[in-house]
């Protein structure tokens, strides 16, 4: 088996659900990164950013656009030593404006994936991953990026057969 490293971007706080923001004490992204390391063990890593997004959902959204349209790298708090040992990463994120929170993109410009496996899987209300399959790859043109798993956020909760399930077939 190789080498699994789980790492994921989460929002906790106000979430959109099926047309209403409810909060929660755990972010829906979390909840399926965790699934994912109990299915196929490997480590587990949570992607932070050194400013905190606006606690308010909508407020969160206009920040997130205003990055995705900038093209921002924001800093995170802390980031792997090195992910060489690491041969198949799980990428978790919100699918949000149609691909992955730019704070992933700062995850992903910070090493090389040449040879390794990208798993990518989003939590959404609808909108599946969006571009974000088809960004990583561009992003890191090395590596081999697998077919992506979509949760609906309103779902994360319920969503563990299907993860593990998903997610062992993409372990060597």
């Amino acid at each position: 088996m190789s080498s699994v490293l789980t790492v994921y971007y989460s929002r906790k706080g106000e979430n959109y659900f099926g047309g209403s923001i409810r909060s929660i004490a755990k972010g829906n992204t979390e909840r399926v990164a965790e699934y994912i390391q109990k299915a196929v063990g490997g480590d587990l890593f949570e992607l932070e950013t050194v400013r905190e997004y606006a606690k308010d959902y909508h407020e969160c959204t206009e920040e997130a656009m205003a990055e995705k349209k900038s093209n921002a790298r924001p800093a995170l708090k802390k980031l792997p030593e090195s992910i060489d040992q690491y041969d198949t990463v799980f990428l978790g994120y919100p699918n949000w404006w149609g691909t992955a929170p730019m704070a992933v993109f700062t995850f992903l410009d910070a090493f090389d994936f040449t040879g390794k496996t990208i798993v990518p899987f989003c939590t959404n209300e609808g909108s599946g991953m969006g571009t974000s399959e088809k960004d990583i790859r561009k992003e890191c043109p090395g590596a081999n990026v697998a077919s992506g798993l979509s949760i609906r956020g309103s779902d994360a909760e319920r969503s563990e057969t299907k993860t593990a399930a998903w997610a062992a077939r993409n372990v060597k």
